[in-house]
C-alpha cells in the first residue's frame, strides 16, 4: 500500500510537471525588452578640372534609436527615444545643420481579455531639437533653438493592433499639446504659433511674448511597419490632430514614411520622406523695409532624405 502511494506520488508530480511546461509553451514568460541601434551615413562629391563646375561637399548623418519595452498578455508599455543630426560642408562655406531632431514616445495600453486587439492607451510624446537653427547665409539670428519650439502630447484614448508592433492605430478623444518657446526672442516675435509680445508706440514692451501654448483637441496615429520586398522595409507615420477650443476642424498632419534598403548586417541605404503641416506656424515674407516682415499663412513643410551608411545593433 505504502509503495502504490509513493508511485501514485510520483505519477502526480511527473503530470503536473508537464501540465506546468505545457502550459509555458503556450504561455511565455514576458520580460522587459531592450535594443538599440546607431546609424551613420555620409555622401561626399568632390570635382577636379570638371568642366561642368561644380562644388565639392561632404554630409553626414547621425540617426541613433533605442527601444524599452514590456509585454506580457493584457499590459504593453512601449518607450522609444530617437535623435538625428545631420550636417553638411561645402566648399567655401561654413558648416550647416541640415538635420537635426529629438523625440522620446511612451505608449502605455491594458486589453481586457487576450482575445481582443483592441487596448485603453495613454501615450506620452516629446519633440524638440539640440543646437539652434538659421535661416541661412544669416548666423545671427537664430530661427529655432533647443525647447524652442518643443511639443509635448499627452491623452489617453484606445489603440487597436493585432501586432502593435508593426501596425496600430490609436485614437485619442482627449489630448494635451503644448508648444514651449523658451526663447525670448523668438517667444517675443511669436513664433511658432505663441503669441506675441506687445509694444507701446515708442516701442517699449508692454507685455512680454508667450512662452507656452496650449491647446486640447483630438489624436489620431497610425503606425505601419512590413517588408514590402526581400531586404526591403517600409516604416510609415501617420497622425492627424485638431484643437477642440482654436478653429476645430482645421487639422495638424505629420507623415513621415521611410525605405530601408539592407546590403547586409551593417550597411544599408535610406529613401525618406517627412511631410508637415501646422496652421499655427506662420511663415515670414520681407518686405521693402529693412528687418521688417509680413506674417503669411501657413505652408506645407516637406523633407526628403538620401543615404546610405553603416548601422550597429546594441
Amino acid at each position: 500500500m505504502k509503495r502504490a502511494t509513493v508511485i501514485l506520488f510520483l505519477l502526480s508530480i511527473q503530470f503536473l510537471s508537464a501540465q506546468t511546461d505545457s502550459i509555458n509553451a503556450v504561455v511565455p514568460l514576458y520580460k522587459w525588452h531592450q535594443s538599440n541601434r546607431a546609424g551613420l551615413d555620409i555622401s561626399e562629391v568632390t570635382f577636379v578640372n570638371w568642366n561642368a563646375g561644380g562644388s565639392n561637399s561632404i554630409s553626414a548623418l547621425l540617426n541613433v534609436f533605442s527601444e524599452y519595452n514590456y509585454n506580457d498578455l493584457y499590459y504593453k508599455w512601449k518607450n522609444s527615444v530617437r535623435l538625428r543630426y545631420g550636417i553638411n560642408k561645402q566648399e567655401n562655406q561654413k558648416i550647416r545643420k541640415t538635420e537635426d531632431e529629438l523625440e522620446l514616445i511612451s505608449t502605455i495600453g491594458f486589453r481586457q481579455d487576450t482575445v481582443t486587439n483592441w487596448y485603453y492607451s495613454g501615450r506620452f510624446n516629446f519633440k524638440s531639437q539640440l543646437s539652434n537653427g538659421y535661416n541661412y547665409p544669416d548666423r545671427d539670428n537664430p530661427i529655432s533653438r533647443f525647447m524652442a519650439p518643443g511639443y509635448m502630447f499627452v491623452g489617453g484614448g484606445v489603440e487597436y493592433g493585432k501586432n502593435l508592433d508593426k501596425f496600430s492605430v490609436y485614437f485619442s478623444p482627449l489630448t494635451f499639446k503644448a508648444t514651449f518657446v523658451l526663447d525670448e526672442a523668438l517667444s517675443n516675435a511669436g513664433s511658432f504659433g505663441v503669441e506675441p509680445a506687445i509694444f507701446d508706440d515708442d516701442g517699449n514692451m508692454i507685455k512680454s511674448g508667450e512662452r507656452v501654448r496650449s491647446e486640447m483637441g483630438i489624436l489620431v496615429t497610425n503606425t505601419y511597419e512590413a517588408n514590402v520586398f526581400e531586404n526591403i522595409n517600409l516604416r510609415n507615420q501617420f497622425s492627424l490632430y485638431t484643437d477642440y477650443l482654436d478653429q476645430f476642424g482645421n487639422i495638424d498632419v505629420d507623415w513621415e514614411i521611410v525605405f530601408d534598403f539592407t546590403v547586409n548586417q551593417y550597411v544599408k541605404a535610406t529613401l525618406g520622406s517627412h511631410l508637415r503641416y501646422d496652421d499655427n506656424i506662420k511663415t515670414l515674407v520681407a518686405t521693402d523695409v529693412e528687418d521688417e516682415f509680413e506674417e503669411r499663412g501657413a505652408k506645407v513643410q516637406w523633407k526628403q532624405l538620401l543615404g546610405v551608411g553603416v548601422i550597429v545593433d546594441f
